[in-house]
């Protein structure tokens, strides 16, 4: 038996190793791409439990924010709508007791503007997380859910955590940023990019950045989720859930974020990172904090790969989930509020 085996062996052994090799070639990217795509924890199933009261109060907040914010075009080709946009958020942040700080820079000869608030902590040599969202919309689109739900998430994150302010172990910069929207996306003109530049010129301890970017609309439908190959064989086909998504460089911070929120939050969530080649993955502000190697994700409800009204003038506040985003929005209040405990 010994004998045959051997003959058998050596006669087979230039095929045995060329299988060897092709299963290798299929085997290795294949493996990778679940590392870097598997996040802990599982995402929540089952029927979604009633809004609390603050929940609901959340819910109202956001649907008031995205109508205004997302009522019309609202960018450089729309300049007075872009500023009614901006002053809309300021006018909300010193409601709520906020220095607002602006930071103007000047693009094809018209001054445009970042706007930002900041939850200070408690020590000066405190780490920072940045959670931002742009406020300008494309072209003629009045951009209720891209991006009036992630600005509108973030003026209610900055109501939800305020009273941080002097106590908290991170220190919390909310921002706004206009010019993410084409011709400037990618570009040096990209507010995100002005802001991130500016902030890595303070030698800060950046320890993240959310992007809170296109998070109002989801489906039980079947098939109402698409995605790029290769990640269409890993995720689930019903757009019901929020995304946390990154590059490779963000893949502890997105994995330590969405294990807090599966803990805490009863609500379906998916998450991972790819390389930023991949069609889809730096398709935020997060882009501009990731290229300045800060740990940066973006918060989504997958936009273009979900969401029918994309870019369209038919993207109105009606098209907006305000309870369903109350509840990814509570549930990041309670991670930065748990992050920022002493």
């Amino acid at each position: 038996m010994k004998l045959f085996i051997n003959e058998f062996l050596a006669k087979n052994r230039t095929n045995l190793f060329a299988a060897l090799m092709v299963a290798a070639i299929f085997a290795i990217p294949v493996l990778g791409l679940i590392w870097l795509t598997s996040v802990p924890g599982s995402s929540y199933r089952g029927a979604l439990p009633e809004l609390s009261s603050g929940e609901n109060l959340v819910s109202r907040n956001l649907a008031k924010h995205v109508s205004t914010i997302g009522a019309k075009p609202h960018n450089i080709e729309h300049l007075g709508n872009l500023n009614a946009a901006a002053s809309y958020i300021e006018s909300e942040l010193r409601s709520l007791g906020y220095d607002v700080v602006e930071q103007p820079f000047e693009v094809d000869g018209t001054i445009v503007k970042n706007i930002e608030v900041v939850i200070d902590p408690a020590e000066s040599d405190a780490q920072t997380l940045v959670l931002g969202a742009h406020y300008d919309s494309y072209g003629r689109a009045p951009g209720a859910n891209d991006n009036g739900s992630g600005a509108a998430a973030a003026l209610e994150l900055a109501r939800l955590l305020k009273n941080l302010d002097g106590k908290s172990r991170l220190r919390i910069r909310i921002a706004f940023f206009v010019n993410e929207e084409p011709p400037y996306f990618k570009t040096a003109d990209m507010g995100s990019a002005v802001y991130a530049k500016a902030l890595a010129a303070t030698d800060e301890n950046v320890m993240g950045m959310m992007s809170l970017e296109t998070m109002g609309h989801y489906s039980d439908r079947a098939g109402s989720q698409k995605y790029p190959f290769p990640l269409n064989l890993l995720y689930p086909n019903q757009g019901n859930f929020i995304a946390f998504v990154g590059d490779t460089s963000a893949r502890s911070f997105v994995r330590k974020t969405i294990e807090d929120f599966r803990q805490t939050t009863k609500f379906p969530s998916e998450g991972g990172t790819a390389p930023a080649s991949l069609q889809g993955i730096d398709w935020s502000d997060h882009r501009s904090f990731s290229a300045l190697g800060i740990p940066a994700f973006m918060v989504t409800d997958t936009a273009a790969f979900r969401y029918p009204h994309y870019h369209a003038r038919t993207d109105t506040p009606d098209k907006v989930d305000a309870e369903k985003l109350a509840r990814v929005v509570s549930g990041l209040s309670g991670i930065v509020r748990a992050w920022s405990q002493p």
